[in-house]
Formats: C-alpha cells, sequence, structure tokens
C-alpha cells in the first residue's frame, strides 16, 4: 500500500477496496519500518459500518487481534455504527496509574532495598490465581464488578482522591453484570489484585525532567520525586469476556448483513441487542481492572508507609483498552460515537468537563509506560487533538516474546539492570526476558512522534529505580 507524508509525523492509506475512510497513522518513517502487517490491519478496520473520519494509529502500532494495537477507530452509533470487541482487545481496561510518594531519591535510595523486598513479597503476579484481596463469594465479585474503584474505596482499600483522580471516577456506570459468563466470573474471583504476566509490572521510579512546570505541580509531581507506576488490567475476566462476544458476534453478524475482511473484527451495531450486552460486560470488566489497580495501590502504600515512612497520592489512573460512547464535531455536526482505543489513550484536553476540576486546565494526564529498564512519560491532552483526543499507549512491541527470549539470556538481563542501578524482583528471569527492551520500539521516539502529531505534550519524564515483574 501507499504511504503518503501529509506533513511531519502524519502518514495517510487512501481509501481503496473496501475502506470506507482513509486510514491515518501518526508515526516516522523509522517507527513503521516492520509494520506492514499492522499497516493491513489499518485498511481493514477502516472497512467497519458506520465508522467516520479514518482509521487510525498511533506511533507504538504493532499487530493485533483484528484491531492493531495503537488502533483509534469511531463509528457513528445513529448510523448503524458497529462496536467490534478486537477494537479493545483481551486485556480489557488494561492500564496505568502513577502515584507519588512524599519523598524525594535522595532521601529514598537508603531504604529501596527494604521496599522492593517489601514489594516483592506482597504483590501478587504470574499467569495464574492469585490477589491480595479475593471477594468473598459471587455476590461481592458483582459488586466490585458494578462499583470498580469506588467500590474497593468504600471497603477500606484507598481514600476519596483515589476517585478524583481516576478516570470515569474509578467506574464505567454502563456495567451490566448479567452479560458476564459464569467462565469470566470463575477466572475473576481469585485474581483481584494481581499483576499478571507479559508486559505488566510496578515500578518505582524518579522524576528526572519537567517539560511543563505549571502541569507538574498540578497533577502533583516534582523533579527529583520518587512515583510509583502501576501496569495492569482485568486478568482472566477480560480475556474471557472478550472470548465470549466475538464468538457471539460472529454467530450474529449475518443476520445483520455485515461482512469484514478479517473474522477478528466481529462486530454488531452497537445499539443492537449483541452490542448493548458487549458494552455492558466490558465496562463490567473494566470496573474490575479499575479495582485491580487500586488494591494494587493499597497493597504499595502499606509496604511504603511501613519500610519508607512514605505516603503515595494518586496522580492519575487511565485505560488504554476500551470502547467509549463519546459526542465529537464530524463533518461539521456533533455525532454520538463509539470510540474504541486499543493501544492507545484517551487525552482530553485542557477545560474539558470530564476531567477533575484540580486540573481541568492542563488538560488530561496520559500516563506512558516505558519498556523494562527505560523511561516512561507523564503526557497532558492538547486543544484540537487528533484522532477523537488520543494518543499512543507505550513503547509497542517489535518481537514476539519467544523472539525477545532467544536475544539474552536471565543473567545477562540481570547483570544488565544491576549496572543501571535497577533493583528487579521478578516472578522469574526466564520470564523476565521476554520484556528485554529490544523487544520493544523506542518509547523516547514514540513520545517525540505523539508530540509532533499534535496528539499531546511532554509533561515529565520518569526513570526505573526497580521494577516488580510477573
Amino acid at each position: 500500500m501507499e504511504l503518503v507524508e501529509e506533513r511531519s509525523f502524519r502518514y495517510r492509506i487512501e481509501p481503496h477496496g473496501g475502506m470506507r475512510v482513509p486510514g491515518i497513522v501518526f508515526a516516522s518513517r523509522e517507527l513503521l519500518a516492520d509494520a506492514e502487517q499492522s499497516l493491513e490491519q489499518v485498511v481493514h478496520v477502516a472497512a467497519l459500518p458506520g465508522i467516520v473520519a479514518a482509521s487510525y494509529a498511533m506511533p507504538d502500532i504493532h499487530w493485533g487481534y483484528g484491531f492493531p494495537i495503537g488502533g483509534v477507530a469511531a463509528t457513528d452509533v445513529d448510523a448503524g455504527g458497529v462496536v467490534s470487541p478486537g477494537g479493545v482487545g483481551f486485556d480489557i481496561s488494561c492500564g496505568v496509574r502513577l502515584l507519588a510518594a512524599d519523598c524525594d531519591a535522595d532521601a529514598f535510595r537508603p531504604v529501596l532495598t527494604a521496599v522492593m523486598d517489601g514489594l516483592d513479597r506482597a504483590i501478587p503476579r504470574g499467569a495464574g490465581p492469585g490477589g491480595v484481596w479475593r471477594p468473598d463469594g459471587p455476590g461481592e465479585l458483582e459488586r466490585l464488578l458494578a462499583g470498580g474503584s469506588r467500590y474497593a474505596v468504600e471497603q477500606g482499600h484507598g481514600e476519596e482522591r483515589d476517585l478524583l483522580r481516576c478516570e470515569d471516577g474509578g467506574a464505567v456506570a454502563d456495567a451490566d453484570v448479567t452479560q458476564v459468563g459464569q467462565r469470566a466470573r470463575e477466572r475473576g474471583l481469585g485474581q483481584v489484585g494481581s499483576l499478571g504476566s507479559a508486559n505488566h509490572f510496578l515500578e518505582v521510579q524518579q522524576v528526572t525532567e519537567v517539560y511543563d512546570g505549571p502541569a507538574a505541580d498540578a497533577f502533583g509531581i516534582g523533579p527529583g520525586q520518587i512515583c510509583v507506576m502501576i501496569h495492569c488490567g482485568s486478568r482472566g475476566l477480560g480475556h474471557q469476556i472478550c472470548t465470549d462476544h466475538v464468538r457471539f458476534m460472529d454467530q450474529a453478524m449475518a443476520r445483520y448483513g455485515i461482512t469484514v475482511p478479517d473474522r477478528q473484527l466481529a462486530c454488531t451495531p452497537v445499539d443492537s441487542p449483541e452490542g448493548r450486552a458487549y458494552l455492558g460486560a466490558m465496562a463490567a470488566a473494566a470496573n474490575y481492572g479499575r479495582a485491580n489497580r487500586q488494591l494494587l495501590s493499597d497493597a504499595a502504600r502499606t509496604v511504603f508507609r511501613r519500610t519508607a515512612s512514605a505516603r503515595l497520592s494518586l496522580v492519575y489512573d487511565v485505560s488504554h483498552n476500551l470502547a467509549k460512547i463519546e459526542t465529537h464535531p464530524v463533518d461539521g455536526g456533533r455525532r454520538r460515537l463509539c470510540v474504541h482505543r486499543k493501544g492507545a489513550t484517551r487525552a482530553f484536553p485542557p477545560g474539558h468537563p470530564e476531567l477533575p476540576e484540580d486540573i481541568r486546565e492542563f488538560g488530561q494526564p496520559v500516563l506512558i509506560p516505558g519498556t523494562l529498564g527505560t523511561a516512561s512519560y507523564v503526557l497532558a491532552g492538547v486543544p484540537a487533538g487528533d484522532a477523537f483526543h488520543s494518543t499512543c499507549h507505550g513503547a509497542g512491541r517489535t518481537m514476539s516474546r519467544h523472539q525477545a527470549a532467544r536475544t539474552v539470556t536471565g543473567s545477562e538481563l540481570r547483570a544488565r539492570l544491576r549496572e543501571a542501578g535497577i533493583a528487579a524482583r521478578p516472578k522469574s528471569w526466564r520470564g523476565l526476558t521476554e520484556e528485554t527492551p529490544e523487544a520493544y520500539k523506542d518509547v523516547d521516539a514514540v513520545v517525540t512522534a505523539s508530540e509532533g502529531a499534535g496528539l499531546c505534550r511532554k509533561v515529565a519524564r520518569l526513570v526505573p529505580l526497580g521494577v516488580v515483574k510477573g
């Protein structure tokens, strides 16, 4: 396919074949060097019924299920627009939470080892069951699926500020617990408050650069400050919900006269029974993901309080795998859209009414985790942000996990992290090699492209001091 460079960090794929809209890719040529497969997915997404404006891709684009990871697409709900579980992904509401400690690096370094040892014991991780809290039965799990972080805080696992600084106030309002299947419930019951595996982590970080002082002050971070970043999602419950509803929609598409270029894009109209069922189950999984990060925050706070006499305050919590019903201008009018963001972060502009009042004038905080041993970023939404106010979500993989594990041994990776002064606490060093930095794009380049494309602006850069991984 032909990529036409419209301007710096913005490329266009003209509509062809079954495409209803163009493809718009925000990136540099270097970031797209190995993106042929994922660009084909951008083309496929552009064929979805009801899609408006464009099929978008972020600078961290890479191949995913149906949609590329780093893909954004909005469909017109009132014109038969569809919702596709592939546009959200299996790890529903996977997202990032940043907490700021009331201490700086100089005061913290003497207790780093003790803190990391405490987190190693306190943070459940890995592919199987186990969490910091187990609901006492199906009824309590249902309350958590309906209430998200709010329910966790009500049960004593947090503070009111946590809800003020969390996307959607800590819970998506449209959760329909009745659409969560039995197998999903079984998988979710034993994993509440756990990291999982793969690229999920809890990192202790230090703020090394501040690019926007007023925004950083409002968010609650400053030079030298110690922070904790948590990256995880809805675990097996979210995965099962996606699996179940892809199957339901695949069976239902013919009834609506829908054909798609890839069966992984199974979809039905947003306002169909299947569409509403998926959105209700997805919202329940999103609430599970929010509660999951809330409970991990509570566990981290206990460790910091006990070993460092430090307090952790929430900066923000935001998801990057969701479909949301939002209103946006399209072709001169405002339309009700189903905005799919898969491996992409909502980045509302300054003044947006859904942002917390104390930070509203600076735009939405966007949290971008780096790869193992590299920097992470705090960004902010900007006026006139493109792609329905969306931006990147991380570095983006360039290798499969099997490929990555063959590039470095566990002992080599351990030596590299130790030399960099990073205290690592993995569940296994062999598993950690799947997340070696060589397996990902350069997060600095991804952020540069995102800012250069006008999707966001940089607020602060953080580097890891210690990492807990599954």
